[in-house]
């Protein structure tokens, strides 16, 4: 039996490279990793794998590329990671974030229908069981008071730059499922944290500050609320919604840890007091900084739907999770 061709988009990203190595140990898929390698991707994030995978260097808002790459490798399955998601970045340049995550998102969308499909509904031979699955972010719904959580239903609030240009990005991938019969499928996940976070990221930015004996920002009173979820565990999610969810369904996938940002900082500095002990705890150099504008106050996922009709769980809670992440980037301090 041939293998089954996949196309990862940002796949040298955090979340990608983690689920390159998920899918090369739970598949024999022939993986392809295509990414610009901007600040987010780095090469290093496969060099465990890169004698497995095919990586193409490119960017999904070149659509004459994408077409091509296509044509040339007829992918059966597209898991699409590639996304501006930084939100201070979308605050200060949204123009990125429009094209890569609403322009770039259309192009893979259009190139799979292309290659899969004649007309709305009808699939070309050898193409029936293909899949296209979109990642997306729980910040599409907006912001939550100190009660409820997020469900498929929730109605889209996006809150900035960044939400809005990943909601438009849900809404077309729905679309092609209800106008053309598109085999799509949609994940939304909370907070992601592990191994090859971009150092620009709250947890990695805890830890950076703290060995360098730099003030540790925390926003505004450090009460914002997050669930996290371990990365490892999203992979698992996105393989299972892959191989077994609905067609035009989302999946809501969460950690259920809750924590704000204060506890993150406190859990972490505790871990480093622990493993590089210094004269002083880590936790004096906490600091309040400004609040980010438009800064929502709180993020919690109900993954019940995955739980229930897929078989999903969460391996880790946040304080075994974020044990193996410090112990991570105290081994790879180069990534910081």
């Amino acid at each position: 039996m041939d293998k089954v061709k996949v196309l990862i988009t940002g796949g040298a990203g955090f979340i990608g490279a983690n689920y390159v190595e998920y899918t090369l140990k739970n598949s024999n898929d022939e993986i392809f990793v295509l990414d610009k390698l901007t600040y987010a991707g780095n090469l290093k994030n496969l060099s465990a794998v890169e004698d497995k995978i095919t990586f193409i260097n490119g960017d999904i808002c070149d659509a004459e590329l994408v077409q091509n790459l296509f044509e040339k490798h007829q992918f059966k399955k597209v898991v699409h990671f590639a996304a501006e998601s930084h939100v201070d970045n979308s605050i200060s340049g949204p123009s990125e974030f429009i094209q890569t995550n609403i322009v770039g998102t259309f192009n893979l969308l259009q190139s799979a229908y292309k290659t899969w499909m004649t007309a709305p509904n009808e699939f070309i031979d050898g193409f029936e069981e293909a899949r296209f699955l979109h990642i997306s972010t729980d910040e599409v719904y907006g912001t939550l008071g100190k009660t409820g959580l997020f469900k498929e239903t929730t109605p889209y609030a996006p809150n900035s730059p960044y939400s809005a240009s990943k909601a438009s990005s849900d809404f077309i991938v729905r679309s092609y499922f209800h106008t053309y019969g598109m085999p799509v499928v949609t994940t939304n996940c909370s907070n992601n944290y592990g191994p090859y976070q971009h150092k620009e990221k709250l947890i990695p930015t805890i830890i950076r500050k703290a060995i360098s004996g730099e003030p540790i920002p925390i926003y505004g009173d450090g009460q914002n609320v997050r669930d996290w979820l371990y990365v490892t565990d999203h992979c698992s999610g996105i393989f299972l919604a892959l191989e077994k969810g609905k067609l035009g369904e989302t999946y809501n996938i969460g950690g259920r840890n809750e924590r704000v940002n204060l506890y993150i900082a406190d859990v972490i500095c505790s871990l480093m007091d622990e493993m590089v002990p210094q004269e002083k705890s880590y936790k004096e150099q906490i600091t309040f900084v400004k609040d980010r504008p438009g800064h929502d106050f709180r993020y919690a996922i109900d993954a019940s739907k995955i739980e229930n009709e897929l078989g999903w769980k969460a391996n880790e809670n946040f304080e075994t999770g974020i044990r193996k992440t410090v112990t991570w980037y105290l081994e790879n301090r180069d990534r910081l």
